[in-house]
């Protein structure tokens, strides 16, 4: 069980979609085979349903079902991105050159007051 929940909370699709999936598939090339030697059947035709059954609705449930995984690794490269900047910056202030942070220096004009 433990090693189910370390497969669900990886960035990769759970395996029961590819179990799904590969179901599906051996359905659609059963259907292909009985297409192409079929009295009345093509080649043709079994390669037309292999594309409208098989390969068309495959490949938009695989995306679909892949989009938790997605958003997943979108959201762990910014928080990885984040770091790296937050660390960078760190590194910076903490540097011997006086402007290392990148900024302007301040105005060497002092200001002016009024006397009263």
């Amino acid at each position: 069980m433990l090693q189910c929940n370390n497969i669900r909370n990886s960035n990769s699709a759970p395996p029961i979609m590819y179990l799904v999936v590969i179901a599906w598939v051996y359905v659609v090339l059963m259907m292909v085979v009985a297409e192409a030697t079929a009295t009345n059947g093509t080649v043709l035709g079994a390669a037309i349903t292999f594309v409208l059954y098989g390969l068309v609705p495959v490949s938009i449930v695989a995306y679909i079902m892949g989009t938790p995984g997605r958003k997943r690794a979108i959201k762990a490269r910014e928080v990885a991105e984040q770091e790296a900047a937050r660390d960078a910056a760190h590194t910076s202030e903490t540097s011997s050159q006086p402007d290392a942070g990148g900024e302007a220096p301040a105005d060497a004009v002092t200001t002016v007051r009024k006397e009263l």
